[in-house]
């Protein structure tokens, strides 16, 4: 029997030592170590699981201050679709209760540029605010979109006001939507596009910025990115080059499902391949790529694949495992 490949990821057991109302359905949560200890470092645009028992684990931006060790703020909108996860957290993490943080990762990470423009839609304007923070500490050209259903449901208005008017925000039952066209007309020289919302404010954002040039635009997506209706799913082999094991992945299984029945121990969290986690290093194989994680270059450089959800188009897929 091969040896288990054992992944491992920073846990700490935190409590809640804060819970702020932020807008109409959104909270912020205050966490600190249990010890007192620091918590581990992190940069703009990472996220932590929640691990709230009963296998229920959601992933939410950190939106504090990235140079405050002691505690971590996430910001959590109750969704009117919640699976669990949201509902759990306003029902039960109050001042005082106990639960388990994994990680941080970053999947959205902040790149140095000249100038940034910002475009948030309702609860994602949660990265933003750490990327915002270190735009202005650097002294960044920068500017914000905010957009939301109405003023009373938009998160950290207070905090953004200081920013003054490099802060648009377009209320939809007073401006309507944002006016992606326009804004994005025109390719702002040197500038970074950071965008985080509902998946159709994204899926405009992509179409939008189809004229920028190449790596201008960076998206985080809190739900999985719909996949091609023609996509086919057939078996292939699967090598795990440092197990030693070879095994078949079958039409309807995941290589992550494989992977762990045969003892190899990796770690996974969303199984949609929104979060990350199981970014997996790739040695060979002709990569299906269905991740809402991955940038376009990212994904041609066929250097690492989330297992999750991805697959391979050839007879073998080869993973360092």
């Amino acid at each position: 029997m091969a040896t288990q490949t054992v992944v491992r990821e920073a846990e700490v057991q935190v409590n809640v030592v804060d819970v702020v109302k932020e807008a109409d359905g959104v909270v912020s949560l205050h966490l600190a170590a249990q010890d007192g200890e620091s918590l581990p470092p992190w940069t703009p645009g990472a996220h932590i699981d929640l691990v709230m028992g009963d296998g229920l684990i959601r992933q939410y931006s950190l939106c504090g201050s990235a140079t405050e060790s002691k505690t971590y703020r996430i910001g959590i909108l109750l969704s009117p679709e919640s699976r669990g996860g949201s509902q759990f957290v306003h029902d039960n993490l109050h001042e005082g209760a106990s639960l388990t943080v994994r990680g941080p990762r970053n999947h959205f990470s902040f790149a140095a540029s000249a100038k940034y423009l910002f475009i948030a839609g309702g609860i994602g304007i949660t990265p933003m605010l750490p990327m915002i923070a270190e735009a202005e500490e650097a002294g960044r050209d920068w500017e914000l979109f905010y957009g939301g259903r109405s003023r009373d449901s938009m998160a950290f208005l207070d905090e953004l006001a200081a920013y003054g008017d490099r802060v648009t925000v377009v209320p939809q039952d007073e401006a309507g939507h944002l006016d992606l066209p326009e804004i994005l007309r025109e390719p702002r020289p040197n500038t970074l596009v950071y965008g985080c919302g509902p998946e159709g404010m994204l899926n405009a954002l992509e179409e939008q910025c189809g004229h920028w040039p190449s790596g201008s635009l960076h998206l985080e997506r809190f739900t999985a990115k719909e996949q091609d209706a023609d996509a086919t799913d057939t078996a292939f082999e699967l090598v795990l080059e440092r197990s030693g094991q070879t095994l078949q992945v079958g039409a309807d299984q995941s290589v992550f499902e494989v992977v762990r029945e045969a003892g190899v121990s990796v770690l996974g969290s969303c199984l949609e391949g929104i979060c990350g986690t199981c970014e997996t290093e790739v040695i060979s194989g002709d990569l299906d790529h269905r991740d809402s994680v991955l940038d376009p270059e990212e994904r041609e450089s066929g250097e690492v694949m989330m297992i999750c959800v991805s697959r391979c188009r050839s007879a073998r897929l080869t993973l360092d495992l």
